[in-house]
């Protein structure tokens, strides 16, 4: 699933072929994604100039003059700048041409996207009100952190992956951030420590900038019109390095369901 480094990359990637940009034409394809693609997008969104391409946790914002087109890549969507005459494949299900000759395509196989549009503020859509600061502001800190644990028994990488608690840690990064900080990701959220929030809040903030900066973990979320991926892989120091030596102590890294998702740890290096 696209996370945060990945949805920021394609936010980047984007903007300078979208921003400032004319609508031309919205086709839709399919509209039964997450959510149902609003019937009137079209006819709203064309002739609208795009005056922003900006990000909200996992949510891409695409603003306008009398709205904000809402993206989400769900768990196998991409957005691709094509040229407008390429045929769509099956599972491209919204274009977005522009006057630029440039079309902004999104292809989900399974359909968990979302293509939505909202005349309000789309920072109080009911999608993204609720969610937690952004990880790289300096709202996000260790005695945030450490004041919202406060009597929480769920394990600190459940809380930290919480989009109410803060957005954009998600799996591959909570362990990678954990790894940095020394803490075990079974660990209570609540006997967590208010130094050990700092150091894990600057380890997140590490991790993050770092994959943003190498474009993220996975290699499907931005593509150039000539199938090329807009970034690379990043390397990781231990998620998928389950039976590895750990590269600071060599200890065999090991690998846990939690929440149905796999954790990655240190036994040695993390308590």
């Amino acid at each position: 699933m696209p996370e945060l480094p990945e949805v920021e990359t394609t936010c980047r990637g984007i903007s300078p072929s979208v921003k400032g940009q004319c609508v031309l034409t919205v086709t839709v394809r399919q509209r039964q994604l997450r959510y149902p693609v609003p019937s009137r997008l079209g006819r709203e969104l064309r002739g609208q100039i795009i005056r922003d391409v900006s990000r909200r946790g996992k949510y891409l914002l695409l603003a306008c003059d009398v709205g904000t087109m809402i993206i989400h890549l769900g768990m196998s969507g991409s957005l691709r700048l094509v040229s407008a005459g390429m045929p769509a494949g099956k599972h491209d299900h919204v274009d977005v041409c522009l006057a630029s000759g440039l079309c902004l395509r999104l292809r989900d196989p399974r359909r968990f996207g979302l293509v939505l549009w909202t005349r309000r503020d789309p920072l109080q859509h009911r999608l993204l009100h609720h969610l937690g600061p952004e990880p790289l502001t300096t709202e996000f800190d260790g005695e945030y952190l450490f004041k919202r644990s406060r009597e929480r028994r769920q394990s600190i990488k459940q809380f930290i992956m919480d989009s109410h608690c803060v957005v954009g840690v998600g799996n591959i990064y909570a362990s990678e951030s954990l790894f940095i900080a020394g803490i075990h990701p079974l660990r209570a959220a609540g006997r967590v420590s208010l130094t050990r929030y700092q150091v894990l809040v600057t380890a997140i903030k590490q991790v993050l900038q770092r994959a943003i900066a190498q474009g993220g973990t996975t290699l499907r979320d931005f593509y150039y019109g000539d199938e090329q991926p807009g970034y690379f892989a990043q390397s990781l120091q231990v998620y998928g390095r389950e039976g590895l030596p750990c590269l600071v102590c060599a200890t065999t890294i090991r690998q846990r369901r939690m929440g149905q998702r796999a954790s990655y740890y240190c036994p040695a290096c993390q308590h």
